[in-house]
């Protein structure tokens, strides 16, 4: 046999067997084989950061984006004394981390970066649903080696949607309100969280528009779910809707249910604390 084709089968033979011997943690790398779970983890934005600091150890984080610790960051209590980091290609490097995990930081072009040297990512999906929340839920604890503790996290938030229950007759209606004057109808993920709630949705489009000002003045909704940011990005824009005269007279003596920004900014486990909220003022 040639020396060449005999170091190859040596080569494929301590390939299968560090693979036999490697500690299997319940996650597998992107050829499917066993591998250990990551213990240098970097997350680039704050949504990644959520799922990073409700499904990783403590011991398992590096880095941490630097909204981590904002108004609008459901884990910002637990994001306290962990590293920051800026979500480009230098701070990346320079960390050496062995996983990555994104929603949107970076920009576009960040993931060919990661791939040509060897860092591997986790990219978070866009949730339209609670299937969605679900899968990136399990996506995400896989690449941790965390398994066990997503499903945990998804029987809890399934037993809380459970838990809500239907009410009876016809559904009040809610409008659902940024400090923008901006509403959300069919299609997003507020509106699932709104018909999970027992409630109807009061805006009729699809999408995320301007509150109906036209339908406002013929009509009004029972209640209002006004989402808050945190002081620095709650200012309304001069132009916005909210501040029509129509807008002001129908919706000011209205209940309002008070949604936090943190419960919704991201497609997580949490966007159930806005469901039980909204139901609550069924």
């Amino acid at each position: 046999m040639p020396i060449s084709s005999a170091w190859a089968v040596i080569s494929a033979c301590l390939a299968l067997i560090c693979a036999s011997c490697a500690p299997d943690k319940g996650i597998l790398g992107a050829d499917k084989t066993p591998r250990t779970a990551p213990q240098r983890i970097i997350s680039l934005d704050y949504c990644a950061d959520q799922f990073v600091l409700k499904l990783a150890d403590r011991d398992q984080i590096l880095a941490l984006s630097p909204e981590a610790e904002r108004e609008f960051s459901y884990m910002r209590a637990a994001a306290k004394g962990v590293r920051k980091t800026r979500a480009s290609a230098e701070s990346v490097l320079a960390l050496q981390p062995d996983l990555v995990v994104r929603a949107y930081g970076g920009g576009v072009k960040i993931g060919d970066f990661l791939s040509r040297t060897g860092i591997e990512a986790a990219q978070l999906g866009f949730a339209e649903d609670f299937d969605g929340v679900r899968a990136n839920i399990r996506a995400m604890a896989q690449a941790m080696g965390q398994v066990e503790r997503g499903e945990t996290l998804i029987a809890d938030m399934d037993r809380k949607l459970a838990a809500v229950g239907r009410t009876n007759g016809a559904p009040r209606k809610l409008l659902y309100l940024t400090p923008a004057g901006v509403t959300s109808g069919e299609g997003t993920l507020v509106h699932e969280l709104i018909l999970a709630a027992g409630l109807d949705n009061f805006e009729r489009e699809a999408g995320w528009r301007p509150i109906p000002l036209e339908r406002l003045a013929r009509e009004q909704p029972d209640r209002i779910g006004a989402a808050s940011f945190g002081a620095k990005a709650d200012n309304t824009n001069a132009w916005s809707s909210a501040r029509h005269p129509i807008a002001q007279k129908q919706l000011r003596d209205l209940p309002v249910v008070a949604l936090e920004g943190a419960w919704t900014s991201c497609g997580g486990w949490f966007l159930v604390e806005a469901v039980e909220a909204m139901a609550a003022a069924r």
